[in-house]
């Protein structure tokens, strides 16, 4: 997901994902962050929410630049976002995927090494790792 300045506000990210609608993503995760933010704290995002159309439950992570308000405890904007989107019909593994997000966010360790990435190869290799470990 590539955003401006202001994009948790506006239409202004682009998600390169086939066959998603990114104006149906971003409302689906704007009308949920308007009932609750979704800001975890140390500088740490997981906007999510339902979009017909899915199968399966997909995410795309972004870094920020700025940091966004997503309404956290600790009222450190963030930086690192993984946004969730689920077919509404699965509710379940909706909140498994959420979860596993939210173990891998919680190491002082992987946010460092989020950040610190340069690259999209690297920050695809951590992501991934993290995914095939969690699956072992």
């Amino acid at each position: 997901v590539r955003c401006r300045s202001g994009a948790r506000g506006s239409a202004r990210c682009r998600m390169p994902l086939a066959g998603i609608d990114a104006r149906a993503a971003f409302d689906t995760v704007l009308i949920r962050e308007r009932l609750n933010g979704t800001g975890l704290g140390e500088g740490v995002a997981t906007p999510h929410g339902p979009l017909a159309g899915l199968t399966r439950p997909i995410a795309a992570f972004a870094r920020l630049d700025p940091p966004q308000d997503f309404e956290a405890m600790d009222n450190r904007p963030a930086d690192l976002v993984f946004m969730l989107l689920s077919p509404p019909d699965k509710s379940a593994d909706h909140l498994k995927a959420l979860s596993r997000i939210s173990r891998f966010l919680k190491h002082a360790d992987v946010r460092a090494a989020l950040r610190a990435a340069r690259g999209t190869d690297e920050l695809y290799a951590l992501i991934a790792g993290a995914v095939h470990s969690d699956a072992a």
